[in-house]
C-alpha cells in the first residue's frame, strides 16, 4: 500500500491528499495516453536529502510527452523544483516521486483534440520494489508468455501510461505462477527487459545488456553502464537469447524502483551459484554509494533539497 502523505502538487498548487481527484471522463483514464516518471530521493551519508538524476528523469518526461504529442503546461525547471518542494512539504527526507502528465476531460473518443493537460506530483515512502530480501539474496524470474512491444506498435522510448498494460499482465502472470518478476522477450524472441526493469548478464566478468531497441532506456541502466565502464569491465549492448541467461554467471535487474537487484533463478534454472555474484555486488555497492552521495565521482547525479 502507498503510504499517504499530506499534500500532492497538482497543476501548480499543493492540495490535500483526499482532494487530488480527476473527473471520471478524464481522457487518459479511458485511453491510456499519459506519461509519467519514477524518481527516487535518498537520505545521503551526510544527512542531506538528494534526488537521484532528477534532471535526466524530467528530460525523459518531456521527451515522452513530445513523442505522445502532449504539451506540458510547465517548464522543466518548474517541474524539477515542484518535485523537490513536494518532498519538503510532506517532510520526507527520502522517498519515491511520481510526476504524471494526463489528458483531462472534454472530448471523448480516441482523439482528445483540445482537452486540457493536467500535471500532478505525488511522493511517498517506498522501500525496495522487489523486497529487501531480493536485494540481498536475489529474485526469481519467469519468462512471460507476453511479448514486449514492437517498436512500431508502441513508442518504446516513451514512458507512456498505456504501454504498461503489457507489464501489468506479465507481472501478474509471473506472480500468480509463484515468481517475483517477469522476463519479457522482444517480437523476434530475444531478451528485452523485465516488466519494469532493464536486465544485465555477466559471463566470465564480461557484461551484456540488450541494446536500446524495444526497451525503455532506463536512467538507472545508464547509471550502471557508467559505473561498469569506470570499473573497466567489458560491456556490450548486444542482443542475446534467454538460454544465454540460463548459463550466465550472474544476472541482475536495474530500475528506479528495483535499483540494482540480483537474479538467482530464471525459469527454474539456478543462475551461477544461486546467490549474488561478485560483479553484481560490486556494481550494487557502487550504485548505492553514488545514490547516497558517498562518491565524489558521481556527485553531479544528485540534486539536493
Amino acid at each position: 500500500m502507498v503510504e499517504r502523505v499530506e499534500r500532492i502538487w497538482m497543476n501548480g498548487e499543493f492540495i490535500r491528499w483526499e482532494e487530488a481527484k480527476v473527473h471520471i471522463l478524464t481522457h487518459t483514464l479511458h485511453y491510456g495516453l499519459g506519461v509519467f516518471e519514477g524518481i527516487r530521493c535518498y537520505l545521503c551519508h551526510d544527512g542531506k536529502s538528494g534526488v537521484f538524476r532528477l534532471k535526466e528523469h524530467i528530460d525523459r518526461l518531456f521527451e515522452s510527452a513530445l513523442i505522445a504529442e502532449i504539451e506540458i503546461p510547465f517548464s522543466r525547471e518548474e517541474i524539477m523544483e515542484a518535485c523537490k518542494e513536494t518532498l519538503r512539504v510532506n517532510g520526507l527526507n527520502e522517498g519515491y516521486i511520481r510526476p504524471v502528465v494526463f489528458i483531462g476531460d472534454g472530448v471523448m473518443g480516441v482523439n482528445p483534440q483540445d482537452n486540457p493537460t493536467g500535471v500532478a506530483i505525488v511522493t511517498w515512502k517506498w522501500g525496495a520494489y522487489l523486497g529487501e530480501e531480493a536485494l540481498k539474496r536475489g529474485t526469481r524470474v519467469k519468462t512471460s508468455s507476453y511479448t514486449r512491444h514492437h517498436v512500431n506498435v508502441m513508442m518504446t522510448k516513451a514512458k507512456i501510461s498505456g504501454n504498461y498494460v503489457n507489464s501489468v499482465l506479465a507481472k501478474r502472470e509471473a506472480v500468480r505462477l509463484g515468481y517475483d518478476e517477469a522476463l519479457m522477450l522482444d517480437t523476434e524472441g530475444y531478451v528485452s527487459e523485465a516488466s519494469g526493469e532493464n536486465i544485465f548478464k555477466v559471463k566470465n566478468e564480461r557484461i551484456k545488456t540488450p541494446p536500446p531497441t524495444s526497451i525503455l532506456p532506463g536512467i538507472t541502466r545508464d547509471s550502471v553502464i557508467a559505473i561498469i565502464k569506470d570499473k573497466c569491465f567489458e560491456l556490450e549492448e548486444q542482443r542475446f537469447t534467454r538460454d544465454e541467461l540460463y548459463t550466465a554467471d550472474e544476472v541482475f535487474l536495474t530500475g528506479t524502483a528495483a535499483e540494482v537487484t540480483p537474479v538467482r533463478e530464471i525459469d527454474d534454472r539456478i543462475i551461477g551459484s544461486g546467490s549474488p555474484g561478485p560483479v553484481t555486488r560490486e556494481i550494487q555497492t557502487t550504485f548505492f554509494g553514488a545514490a547516497r552521495g558517498e562518491l565524489d565521482r558521481y556527485s553531479l547525479w544528485i540534486s539536493y533539497l
